[in-house]
């Protein structure tokens, strides 16, 4: 990761934006290439940008991540008006000491047998590049932008549009 000042604000505005976000679209590519999209829980975001999620340790998302690490998670809070893309690295691990700290009991719906369930894993996406649109909720806000660009003939102005590398 880029340890620049600029790299580092942008990132914790980012992890700002998404910490209410609970669940991220997680989009893996399959053996023929095929990209496949699931819901995932995030669990914790580090102040250094990794994400985790729980996951069975011998699920298909796993054999894709193994084959092709590049994942991209898409976070979506329609009511705030904010979408969030990242691209990243995802690594599949078995960690009891990083399960034991994420866990909480909703997962006993996936994992019957708790924190020592067998087929418990965790997915370690490290973020290399994030985009994210931050729009007013406001609808007069919204309108008002809408009717200038009409008269003036110049593109409403969206919002906030943020492209990150890290």
């Amino acid at each position: 990761m880029n340890t620049d000042r600029n790299t580092k604000e942008n990132l914790e505005k980012l992890i700002h934006k998404i910490k209410d976000v609970k669940i991220a679209m997680m989009t893996t590519v399959d053996d023929d290439g095929t990209l496949r999209s699931r819901p995932m829980k995030t669990q914790k975001t580090e102040a250094d940008g990794d994400l985790w999620f729980f996951t069975g340790y011998e699920s298909g998302k796993t054999h894709e991540i193994e084959h092709d690490a590049h994942v991209n998670l898409s976070f979506a809070d329609p009511d705030d008006n904010l979408y969030v893309s990242i691209s990243g690295k995802a690594q599949v691990l078995r960690d009891q000491q990083k399960i034991d700290e994420l866990w909480s009991s909703d997962m006993k719906a996936w994992f019957p047998d708790g924190k020592e369930d067998k087929n418990i894993g965790l997915i370690r996406v490290k973020i290399d590049k994030a985009e994210y649109w931050d729009t007013p909720n406001n609808t007069m806000v919204i309108l008002y932008g809408m009717a200038k660009a009409a008269i003036t003939g110049e593109p409403a102005k969206g919002g906030e549009n943020k492209k990150i590398n890290l």
